[in-house]
């Protein structure tokens, strides 16, 4: 067996402690309390299917309080907390530079949020300018049920890249 020593501070810490690091990855109180109270967790492995199929679903609320954390694509947000430095880490393959692109990444983010009522959600980590501006395009044609279930999955999406990024520090 490997020993995994973020595993291991995170099985370890204390609840308040876990609690802090839990949220900062999954923006959504209640999941978070899950994924602590469930400790210790034998690997890494476990640790991250319980983020991503944690706290049954998601309501729509809950959904719109941990999108009020995340920047627009294509706009990483300003700060020094946890939170933007993951952002900003996680969009570092979106170029906002291209002139043509940031008008697109731009005009995207508007038309989603005029639609959905809400900032435009995706896993940009590994993603490049032209992934998520193709993923933008297709989203925009969901139905309100339908993007909410699509958002759901990014967020758990996001939540076990970012785990996984913190077991890693």
């Amino acid at each position: 067996m490997v020993f995994d020593a973020g595993l291991r501070r995170f099985n370890e810490a204390s609840q308040s402690e876990a609690t802090t690091w839990a949220r900062i990855c999954l923006d959504i109180p209640r999941w978070a309390d899950e994924l602590v109270s469930a400790r210790p967790y034998p690997d890494r492995s476990s640790l991250l299917t319980a983020a991503r199929t944690g706290a049954g679903p998601l309501s729509a609320e809950e959904i719109e309080r941990a999108l009020a954390h995340h920047p627009r694509i294509g706009e990483p947000p300003g700060g020094d907390d946890a939170e933007a430095q993951l952002a900003r880490t996680e969009q570092s393959n979106v170029d906002s530079s291209d002139a043509e692109a940031k008008k697109r990444l731009a005009d995207g983010n508007r038309a989603y949020e005029d639609k959905f009522g809400r900032v435009f959600l995706i896993r940009a980590a590994g993603r490049s300018t032209s992934d998520v501006l193709t993923a933008l395009d297709r989203r925009l044609v969901n139905d309100e049920a339908g993007e909410l279930a699509v958002v759901a999955e990014e967020l758990r999406d996001i939540a076990a890249l970012r785990l996984a990024g913190m077991l890693d520090a």
